[in-house]
């Protein structure tokens, strides 16, 4: 019996110990990240100056004149994300609540798994999709020369946010305990009602997750939008070509040099930054919604 417990407490210990470590390890990495981005991406800002790295808008880095302005990458980015949450969120959420409150159980577990496929669909496949099917419908609809703009990149991000907004808002609200909706709907409350006034006030927190998971895939996208996008250096309108932070630097690494190499390495530092902002914000406003 004591050997047992002895061997009990041995594995405890070597689990902790493990636990423990990969948690430390995590923070490493994010420390290591950080650190990189850092030291490979402030130089070339300095090279270049601030405002000009930043609110310059044009992208020439193979001319003679090189200019480095980000500015329609950092718009475009702010747009395209902007427009994929307003759309993609309202319709994650009512999914969602379709799947934890209205559909009967057969008709529930079909569209999940139909979710979690949708989650387990490749970025590139995403892509192909949207170069086929969406920018030849978007081309047709608006009658314009190219269907590849921000719009398109829109709908394939709206469509690619999806998963992670449904899957986390529906737990958020199957985490609401029942006797919320029970003592709504005992006080003359309709279903409807009870869902929008009850249940999805008190998974507020769950949802707003939902949103950061949702900004921080829309926003760290590259190949998809790539391929939808048109992937051209414009300042960015709904039906023009377009290029985000995120396809400039994959595009463009693979054939540069120099200041040009250094530059990209500064984008992925604006890219870790405007992620690390948004997480903060939201976080920031889970905890308040908490208190």
């Amino acid at each position: 019996m004591r050997r047992i417990k002895k061997t009990a407490n041995f594995i405890e210990k070597a689990m902790n110990t493990i636990f423990t470590s990969c948690g430390f390890l995590a923070v490493f990495f994010v420390i290591l990240i950080t650190g990189f981005l850092l030291t490979s991406g402030i130089p070339a800002i300095g090279k270049i100056g601030i405002y000009d790295f930043l609110f310059g808008t044009e992208w020439t880095p193979t001319s003679a004149t090189a200019s480095y302005g980000i500015l329609p990458f950092i718009l475009t980015s702010v747009y395209g994300t902007l427009g994929a949450i307003i759309i993609g969120v309202p319709l994650g959420l009512m999914c969602a609540i379709f799947i934890s409150k209205m559909a009967n159980p057969k008709i529930a577990k079909t569209v999940r798994a139909s979710v979690d496929l949708l989650s387990g669909i490749p970025s590139v496949v995403y892509g192909l999709v949207g170069m086929i099917i969406i920018v030849p419908l978007v081309r047709k609809a608006f009658n314009l020369p190219d269907g590849a703009n921000l719009f398109s990149a829109i709908i394939v991000l709206t469509v690619m946010i999806l998963p992670s907004v449904i899957s986390v808002s529906e737990t958020a609200i199957r985490a609401v305990p029942k006797e919320y909706e029970e003592a709504s709907l005992a006080l003359g409350a309709t279903k409807t009602e009870t869902v929008f006034k009850v249940i999805v006030p008190a998974a507020k927190s769950g949802i707003l997750t939902s949103v950061a998971l949702g900004i921080g895939r829309s926003i760290g996208e590259a190949m998809a939008v790539m391929m939808v996008s048109g992937n051209v250096a414009n300042m960015p309108g709904l039906f023009k070509s377009v290029r985000f932070l995120t396809t400039a630097v994959a595009s463009e690494m693979s054939y540069s040099s120099g200041l040009h190499r250094e530059v990209l390495f500064s984008i992925a530092l604006v890219l870790f930054v405007f992620i690390l902002i948004i997480n903060l914000l939201l976080n920031l406003m889970v905890k308040k919604d908490k208190r």
